[in-house]
């Protein structure tokens, strides 16, 4: 990458970085990301999208096509850094590094759109819209943005980890992220007089205990879960009994057999507990997000790109987070690195920054990986 081109990336994320938008509202960014491809030749496919971008990066020899994917919104945080490029929008911020992911990849895009001699295929260049709710990689499935495409590849920064490094792992990197709420139901009533009352209250305070021995001994030991309820509302007076009380929360899993059954065993001890305690309950289930699942026969690609480029492969640590490029590897093969920016504080944080030196690493490993993998065929 020459030093024009990194100052230019180094240029166009601090822009995004100071015109932050929301999932689903990305029309600004949008607009520019289209108006920077297209400066550099790069043919925009004409997908029936308000926000987002789908380009495409066709080789002289022919191939498979393969994709790569940035996620391009923002979150609803207020920032405190010290930047000079801090967020013109109050209350909207680039916390988890989206305006990164959008200019190295727009960079790798630049990189082979100079080499499209050597590409023995084509290149699908996804700029996606929504991460943050996790619905845009759904959306842009449903529009056909993985048409023809045989594999896809992505990344998310890491701020722990140094510049120059990329976490690489096969099978699951990032959780599946499911939601549940549950409503326990009694019969409402005076404070002090119980016994004329079913308290939901009680039911679901055994619950918020007991739930806890699905994972310990339910599942199996080499299952990676968690259950955590985030969430309890009942009553609106000190002297009365509520009707309902409502529990709110989220599973985490990375092995399929694990997600199908807990659901089941959640919902099943909430019943066994509402009705020892003559209440009843109401079980909802939202299977939000898959697990990130590396495919393992790119492992080794990945590995030896980095390493040719000169940087340095590690092991990665996976995360319990949710990211919704799972979304896109529920229907074709996919690999998500960690991109290692040395930033001071973790995704989300009013004061999340990291090194822009992450910038030329990203685009350089994209670029040189497309290649490599159109090269295997």
């Amino acid at each position: 990458m020459t030093q024009e081109l990194f100052e230019d990336l180094i240029s166009k994320r601090r822009y995004l970085h100071e015109n932050p938008e929301l999932a689903f509202e990305e029309r600004n960014t949008t607009k520019h990301i289209k108006e920077w491809l297209k400066h550099h030749d790069i043919r925009i496919l004409p997908f029936d999208l308000e926000t987002g971008v789908i380009a495409v990066i066709k080789g002289d020899h022919d191939g498979p096509t393969i994709a790569l994917r940035a996620d391009i919104d923002a979150l609803p945080i207020k920032e405190e850094t010290v930047v000079p490029f801090k967020s013109k929008h109050d209350g909207i911020m680039h916390a988890c590094g989206h305006d990164f992911h959008t200019v190295s990849i727009l960079g790798a895009a630049m990189l082979l759109n100079e080499q499209k001699d050597k590409l023995k295929g084509t290149v699908r260049v996804i700029f996606q819209p929504a991460e943050e709710i996790a619905q845009g990689a759904k959306k842009l499935v449903e529009k056909g943005a993985l048409e023809d495409v045989t594999s896809i590849f992505g990344m998310h920064n890491k701020p722990d980890l140094p510049v120059g490094t990329i976490g690489v792992k096969s099978e699951g990197l990032m959780a599946s992220v499911d939601k549940f709420e549950i409503k326990f139901k009694g019969i409402g009533g005076h404070a002090g007089i119980p016994h004329n009352a079913i308290d939901p209250i009680v039911i679901a305070s055994q619950y918020v205990t007991a739930v806890q021995t699905i994972i310990s001994r339910r599942m199996d030991l080499f299952d990676n879960a968690v259950v955590s309820i985030t969430s309890i509302h009942g009553g609106n007076t000190w002297n009365v009994i509520p009707d309902t009380v409502t529990l709110e929360g989220t599973v985490r899993t990375f092995q399929p057999k694990a997600r199908q059954a807990i659901p089941g065993l959640m919902e099943k001890l909430a019943a066994s507990i509402a009705e020892g305690n003559e209440g009843s309950v109401e079980f909802i289930w939202d299977e939000y997000l898959p697990v990130v699942n590396n495919d393992s026969k790119y492992e080794n690609i990945i590995r030896s790109t980095i390493n040719e480029i000169g940087y340095q492969p590690i092991d990665a640590e996976p995360s319990s987070a949710g990211e919704d490029f799972a979304y896109y590897q529920n229907y074709i093969p996919g690999f998500f690195v960690w991109m290692g920016v040395d930033g001071p504080r973790e995704w989300h944080h009013p004061q999340f920054d990291l090194s822009e030196d992450a910038i030329k690493v990203a685009s350089e490993f994209f670029s040189n990986l497309a290649v490599n993998v159109l090269n295997n065929g």
